[in-house]
């Protein structure tokens, strides 16, 4: 097979490329869930979702990755086989916006433009709880402890904090900020919720003082796409559609007159995700160039 010289960051289409009509050699591969070089980074290619992936996460001590999608199901894949081993579908009538993983449990936890949270068992796939909220839902994540679940609400651009046992509504945070929350996710501790917005703000909510205890202008020059904490809580890093992130030491305080280290010059298109490595010595990102559309598969890298 001839080889492809092909710049795998490029956006622009090679010169002189022609469609093959025939599927090739290494899509064949891919898509029978061994591992595609097409972009030059080894990775394995999982293919059921009928429509854009929106969200997913490695889970089980990365044997397992949950996924969910605007086809508005959600995935349980095997990830040494690359095999969906249950498809949750039938739980929302709407574009499922984000998935989450319950810690210390075999359950998970979706939200949707249907406007409803739902629990799910992931070994039944029986429904434990749903919960239907004000406003389209946009962004969910579970406490590291499995005790708590938060939920970002659109256009009320507030915050929901529920108990993950049961779904009920602990805590309701309405115009937590002036646009659409991308992001919401819990620090280490459980202690705070961070959420950020196309608002280009960072907010931090104490679930003991139960009140917004920081509230940071990003500085950033577009939408805040996504944010994540370092494991011990210290750090957070900003993803933006500018092409830039940003680290805020939460622990020193110093981004109250500094402002955040901006890390630049790495992206060329919009950046859409972040999160910090296990040992938390290192973030890792993923980005979205303007060229690409949403995608229905998921790669992953060795």
């Amino acid at each position: 097979m001839a080889s492809k010289n092909i710049d795998p960051l490029s956006v622009e289409e090679p010169s002189g490329a022609v469609e093959d009509e025939e599927e090739t050699e290494e899509e064949h591969t891919a898509a029978a869930g061994g591992w595609s070089r097409e972009t030059q980074v080894p990775g394995k290619v999982l293919r059921a979702h009928s429509d854009a992936v929106t969200a997913a996460r490695l889970c089980f001590n990365d044997r397992c990755l949950l996924s969910c999608s605007a086809d508005r199901t959600a995935i349980l894949w095997d990830v040494a086989s690359s095999r969906p081993l249950r498809v949750f579908d039938g739980v929302h009538s709407k574009t499922i916006t984000e998935c989450a993983l319950i810690p210390n449990t075999n359950r998970m936890v979706t939200v949707s433009w249907d406007k409803k949270m739902v629990s799910t068992d992931l070994e039944t796939g029986q429904t434990l709880w749903r919960r239907r909220q004000a406003g389209l839902l946009t962004s969910c994540s579970s406490s590291p402890d499995g005790r708590l679940l938060v939920c970002a609400s659109d256009p009320q651009n507030g915050v929901y904090i529920s108990d993950a046992a049961s779904g009920q509504t602990l805590h309701h945070v309405n115009d937590h900020h002036r646009s659409t929350i991308t992001r919401c996710v819990f620090d280490p501790q459980s202690q705070r919720v961070a959420s950020v917005s196309a608002d280009r703000s960072i907010k931090l909510w104490d679930l003991l003082a139960h009140k917004t205890t920081v509230n940071i202008h990003s500085n950033h020059g577009n939408v805040v796409s996504d944010c994540c904490f370092s494991t011990s809580g210290y750090f957070l890093c900003t993803a933006s559609w500018d092409k830039s992130l940003k680290l805020w030491d939460l622990q020193a305080g110093g981004f109250r007159s500094q402002g955040g280290t901006a890390l630049q010059r790495g992206h060329e298109g919009s950046v859409s995700s972040c999160s910090f490595s296990a040992d938390g010595k290192s973030s890792e990102v993923l980005e979205r160039f303007k060229k690409l559309s949403p995608t229905s598969v998921i790669m992953l890298s060795d």
